[in-house]
């Protein structure tokens, strides 16, 4: 299996619709990747992240290529003030 940690860089005043625009796409993520176990946002003091498990390497690459994923990039938009921090890390147990 693999983790992700994205840590996401939100602008500043944009908060409310970032969490619409990324809690759609998480439920949207649950719903059709089968390969996909867990893809939930979470948030502290540093501020936003999404915490990602997948099956294997094929259903990470699926994850990229989504229409719904490839969509919410558009939705992004104007609300990040920055790429995103990923941490790629091969599940242990």
């Amino acid at each position: 299996m693999i983790a992700l940690l994205a840590r996401l860089n939100v602008a500043e005043g944009k908060e409310a619709e970032f969490e619409t625009v990324m809690l759609e796409l998480a439920a949207q993520v649950r719903s059709n990747e089968p390969g996909n176990q867990l893809y939930t946002l979470v948030k502290d003091d540093q501020g936003y992240a999404v915490m990602e498990l997948y099956d294997d390497d094929e259903a990470l690459k699926a994850h990229g290529a989504s229409d719904h994923f490839r969509a919410a990039g558009a939705k992004f938009r104007g609300l990040m003030a920055g790429p995103p921090d990923l941490q790629r890390f091969d599940v242990v147990g």
